[in-house]
């Protein structure tokens, strides 16, 4: 059945790829002008005006990730107030939330992280996302997923040979997205198990190998693998 999809922060990177992804689904792309994640009457004013029926909430702070140690009302404001109030929104209108969250809340120590796993952000990044989750939880019309994803192909001139992590491209995030889209609860989503430099050179073949040590400052987990047995029973049922 055809439904009618906001999506918020359609100008992040992730944004810009699903506005040239060919849906079933009529999908609506707000400006910050249109519909503004810490203005609550904005939300509801536009979410009504259009009939929403799902929402999924991209809009919100990421890179570069010192920004959250060195900003942090910043950080709060977009990852947890702002998620807070579209979940208020959502619940009152009773219009199915969608919330993009991280692989970055779970401990990062040991990898394979399933949904059920205890909880602890490594890095001010990850406490805002679990923020934004805490709000999200309350509402049981939701979905939240937890999402280790980047661009194709890997960006950035280095990537580590010692960090493991389940990396998708957001083009496959996006296929996913709509086979999980009437879900309920947490989903991980990623890919296969592995250290970021196996997966980063198979498209960038100029990625240079570096290595992660245990004093770093970069203030990120050594295996934030995820566990996506369930990801993989819905779409093999789809």
């Amino acid at each position: 059945m055809k439904k009618k999809i906001v999506v918020t922060g359609g100008s992040g990177r992730f944004g810009q790829c699903l506005k040239n992804y060919k849906s079933d689904h009529k999908m609506l792309f707000p400006t910050k002008k249109e519909l503004d994640i810490l203005n609550l009457k904005k939300i509801e004013k536009y979410l009504k005006k259009n009939k929403t029926d799902i929402l999924i909430h991209l809009a919100g702070l990421s890179r570069p990730m010192k920004i959250h140690e060195n900003n942090i009302s910043q950080s709060i404001n977009l990852n947890i107030i702002g998620t807070a109030n579209i979940t208020n929104v959502c619940s009152k209108l009773g219009i199915k939330l969608i919330y993009f969250s991280s692989n970055y809340v779970y401990p990062g120590t040991k990898g394979n992280y399933k949904e059920t796993d205890p909880l602890l952000p490594v890095n001010n990044y990850a406490w805002s996302k679990l923020g934004g989750e805490s709000s999200v939880q309350l509402y049981k019309n939701s979905l939240i997923l937890r999402i280790s994803m980047t661009e194709k192909p890997f960006i950035h001139k280095k990537a580590f040979a010692n960090v493991k992590s389940s990396f998708i491209y957001h083009e496959d995030v996006i296929e996913y997205l709509f086979k999980v889209i009437n879900k309920k609860g947490v989903l991980n989503v990623g890919g296969k198990a592995q250290f970021i430099y196996d997966f980063a050179k198979k498209n960038n073949k100029k990625v240079v190998k570096d290595y992660l040590k245990k004093n770093s400052n970069h203030n990120i987990p050594f295996d934030s693998s995820l566990n996506i047995s369930n990801l993989k029973k819905i779409i093999k049922n789809k």
